[in-house]
Formats: C-alpha cells, sequence, structure tokens
C-alpha cells in the first residue's frame, strides 16, 4: 500500500475540495462535452446574455434577433480609415500582414438610432480600462456621424467599429501574425458570432453591458485589469506589459470550464484549478529555447497511463545509434529497459519498458494533438530544484505525478482512491481512458498572478513577448480567418 499512504491522502483531499463526485454518472458524462469546454463558453447569468438560449437548453438555437429590416452582410475593406485621436485627422488602417490565412472576417451591417450610436461612443471612450486603444475604433468619425443623424452611414460606420470592438474583446488585439508557437484555438467566435452580438445589443440599447460580458471571466485577468488601472500613466514599461498579458487571456475561451489544468510555461508550475480556485500546483520543467520550445496549446485530458512505455523517438533510435546498442547487447537493453524490434525493411524500433528508470517515469497524462505533447513524470527528479526549469524536448515533466494521476483517474474515470492505487503501483502499463474529459491549457503569460496569489513577472523564456508589445504600438490590424500560428508544427515526442 505504499503508493496510497503516499499519496492517498493528499488525493483524497482534492477529490473532496473539487466536489464533482457528489454528482451522478449522467451528469459527469454531460460534463464531458462541457468539460472539454476549453472549447466553449458559458452561459452568462445575465439577461442580456449574448450566448444562444440553446446553450442552457439544448435546443436548436434560434436565429439571431434582428433589430431591424435593414440589415445587411458585408465584407470588411481593405484600409478603412482610423483616427488616431478624437481631434486627429482619419488616417488608413493597417491592412492584414500576409500570410496563408489573410481572408478578412465579414462584418455585419445593422441599423444604429442615434441613442445606440451615442452609448457606442461612450462606450469606445472607456475602454481603455479594458487595456485597449479607443482610438482603433474611430471615435471622432463616429462622432461626426451622429451629427450628421440616422442613416446609411451611421449604419456603416457603427457597425463597424462596434464590429471591430467585439473582435479585439472576444479574441484579442495582438494579429495571429505576431503570436508565436500560438495553437490553441478560441471558440469563442463560434459560440458568440459578432452578428449575434451585435442584435442582442441594438434590440436590448445596451451597447455597454454586452461589452462588459466579453471580458474574459477569469480572476486573473481581473486581477491584471485593476493591476493596470492602478499603474500610473507615466510608468509606460509596466502599463505595456500588463496590457500584452491581458491580451493574451483573451486569445484563450472567455470561460475555461469548471474543472482545469493550466501550466505557465515561464512560471514553471502546473495547476488543477476547480470554480477559479487553485487545489493543487505541481512544479514543471518545459521546453528548452529554440525548437524544443513549449508551444500553446489547449486540449483536453484524453486518458491517464501509469506506468508508460515509451516508444523513442527515430531521431535517436537511428541518429544517436540506440536501435543498433540495443539489439547489439542485449544484457545492457534488458538492464536499461528496452526492447528492439527489427523489420523487414530494417528499421529498428526500440520500446522502453514500465519502470522507475522509464523516461516518462510513472505516469503521462494523455492529450491528443498534432505536437506530441503530454505530461508525465521523471525519473529525473533534480531538475525540479533549480530556479529556472527549461530542460525538456516540449513536453511537460510534472512533480508528483502519480498524485496528479490518482487525482485524474477518480475525477475523470470514476475509480476509488483504492483502485487508482492499485493501478499506479502495480508495474504494469495501465491505460485509464476518462469518462469525464479536463481541459489542459499550456499559457505563456509574463506578467500574472503567481500559485501564491500575488501579480509577478516571469522571465520572457521564449522571447515572446516584443511582437505582442510591438502590436499594440502598430495601427490595429483587420481580423482574418486565420485562428492559429501558422509555424511549423514540430512533433516533440522526445522527454528527455
Amino acid at each position: 500500500m505504499a503508493s496510497f499512504k503516499r499519496f492517498g491522502c493528499s488525493v483524497l483531499a482534492v477529490v473532496a475540495a473539487t466536489g464533482v463526485l457528489a454528482q451522478p454518472v449522467a451528469a459527469q458524462k454531460a460534463d464531458t462535452a462541457a468539460g472539454q469546454s476549453s472549447q466553449k463558453a458559458k452561459k452568462l447569468s445575465t439577461p442580456t446574455s449574448i450566448l444562444p438560449a440553446a446553450q442552457a437548453t439544448g435546443t436548436a438555437p434560434a436565429a439571431a434577433k434582428t433589430p431591424s429590416p435593414r440589415v445587411a452582410a458585408s465584407a470588411a475593406p481593405a484600409a478603412v480609415p482610423a483616427a488616431t485621436s478624437p481631434g486627429a485627422p482619419v488616417v488608413p488602417l493597417a491592412a492584414p500582414a500576409p500570410g496563408k490565412s489573410d481572408a478578412l472576417l465579414a462584418e455585419p451591417v445593422m441599423s444604429w438610432s442615434l441613442a445606440d450610436a451615442k452609448a457606442l461612443l461612450q462606450t469606445i471612450g472607456y475602454i481603455g480600462k479594458e487595456g485597449l486603444i479607443p482610438a482603433d475604433y474611430q471615435p471622432a468619425a463616429l462622432k461626426a456621424a451622429i451629427a450628421a443623424g440616422e442613416g446609411d452611414a451611421l449604419d456603416q460606420l457603427a457597425s463597424r467599429v462596434f464590429g471591430w470592438l467585439i473582435e479585439d474583446l472576444r479574441d484579442g488585439r495582438t494579429p495571429m501574425t505576431q503570436r508565436v508557437q500560438w495553437f490553441a484555438v478560441d471558440p469563442d467566435q463560434d459560440v458568440m458570432p459578432t452578428a449575434q452580438i451585435m442584435a442582442q445589443a441594438l434590440s436590448n440599447h445596451d451597447v455597454a453591458g454586452v461589452v462588459d460580458e466579453l471580458a474574459p471571466t477569469n480572476p486573473d485577468y481581473a486581477a491584471l485589469k485593476a493591476a493596470y488601472n492602478a499603474t500610473p500613466v507615466a510608468d509606460k514599461a509596466r502599463r505595456a506589459l500588463i496590457q500584452a498579458n491581458m491580451d493574451r487571456w483573451r486569445w484563450l475561451a472567455r470561460d475555461l470550464g469548471d474543472v482545469y489544468l493550466m501550466t505557465n510555461i515561464p512560471e514553471f508550475q502546473l495547476r488543477l484549478v476547480v470554480k477559479n480556485r487553485i487545489i493543487r500546483s505541481y512544479k514543471t520543467v518545459v521546453g528548452k529555447p529554440g525548437r524544443t520550445a513549449t508551444p500553446q496549446l489547449a486540449e483536453t485530458v484524453s486518458a491517464v497511463v501509469f506506468n508508460p512505455t515509451w516508444t523513442v523517438p527515430q531521431s535517436i533510435v537511428k541518429g544517436e545509434g540506440l536501435g543498433a546498442k540495443v539489439l547489439g547487447n542485449p544484457a545492457w537493453a534488458k538492464r536499461a529497459g528496452y526492447k528492439a524490434t527489427k523489420s523487414a525493411d530494417g528499421v529498428i524500433t526500440v520500446v522502453q519498458q514500465p519502470g522507475p528508470t522509464n523516461s516518462l517515469g510513472l505516469m503521462k497524462i494523455d492529450m491528443p494533438n498534432p505536437h506530441a505533447i503530454y505530461l508525465h513524470d521523471t525519473p529525473s527528479k533534480q531538475y525540479f530544484n533549480a530556479d529556472v526549469r527549461a530542460f525538456s524536448h516540449g513536453c511537460i515533466r510534472t512533480e508528483r505525478a502519480v498524485e496528479l494521476g490518482m487525482t485524474m483517474a477518480i475525477l475523470g474515470a470514476q475509480k476509488t482512491a483504492a483502485e487508482a492505487a492499485e493501478i499506479s503501483r502495480s508495474g504494469e502499463y495501465t491505460k485509464v481512458s476518462m469518462t469525464r474529459t479536463f481541459p489542459v491549457y499550456l499559457t505563456y503569460f509574463t506578467f500574472a498572478r503567481a500559485i501564491d496569489g500575488e501579480l509577478k513577472a516571469f522571465n520572457d523564456l521564449y522571447a515572446r513577448d516584443k511582437p505582442v508589445l510591438d502590436s499594440f504600438v502598430a495601427p490595429r490590424q483587420l481580423k482574418t480567418t486565420q485562428r492559429a500560428s501558422e509555424e511549423e508544427v514540430i512533433k516533440l515526442d522526445n522527454p528527455l
């Protein structure tokens, strides 16, 4: 019972803190889809919710109510005017940077009353509190259009700038081309489409209320917002760093879910979060800078593997001669836990067997993704003692990984603590598939709340800040259909 004695108390404490086992099985299975809510926003509580009623009732979504018959959809132009300040002359807005996905998003055009347009103008005036730039939304041009009265010109301009405001609050202002190694597709524009949000705001005559609902729900975002507004304008560097990291929150789903795992790469920490509270935290070792840097992902836990095997990459089997060594020295291979097979065409496959010396340690969390990134244990525990823990080939080595795996097996596969302990100490490869999956977020915040709850700056380990910071001093770019980085997907399946 060594494993249970070692981890049982802490695992049971985590489970008790979550309260999720009190749910009936049917509810847990229903949560599987919502648990993948890493990719879905939750129903908002206010009467003017911008999410479809279908998310609460399970019925098919109804068409968004149109505030007026005068509604048309039109593609945004390649370049449109934008004022740099309320009194500045109109200057061209930057078109999107060249790329593979440079098709512009379509902008809806709806009918605006003078009262709604004035509410939009007032909202733009206060949007700086969210770390956005009021001049991006053409306040001088909008004021002039309001003075000219209702009509097509006002409809076109107000719809366009409100569309931009929605996009920036919902999806982030930073262009995709300046989000380095960003592969976490934000689902919010699918769940909360611009046309639906705009129609609701105009139907309820509540532009400001709808805008308030677009902000990320995570309390860490609220903490950053408070710090941003409390920082003197003269402290430009601090304000710019906070502004960039507020935007990073908008790149993620608005609501991350009730139970999820999140690692902040520059902090070298993994969190198990339940209802916005950190239940457990674990030190991590992340990818070395360069080609083995850990990418930013939003995935789901599909299974926990106890006593995993490791199929060694060909870069090591062939490139470093491990295959020939295993075949040529059976006694050494047995001691090291390696087994090799050679196919008819001469390809050698090497698999490291389960055991304490396995490169994946005693636990691996499967979270299928094209990068072959996962969370896992390690026999090299000494690296957790370093202050800067960037030693891996991209995967996330996790402290107290067996404890974490047991917790996931209990919460996600309805195993008892005794069953999870028995599986973990069996020494045999065992894959425990999740019946309730959990989101996993691999994020990169260089100014954020640490695990102790205090706001701190973290070292820009992979030099990802500069493109984001630069984007905020440049004109706003029009949004395109691109949803993730178009950089090379590097398969990082080497835990060494």
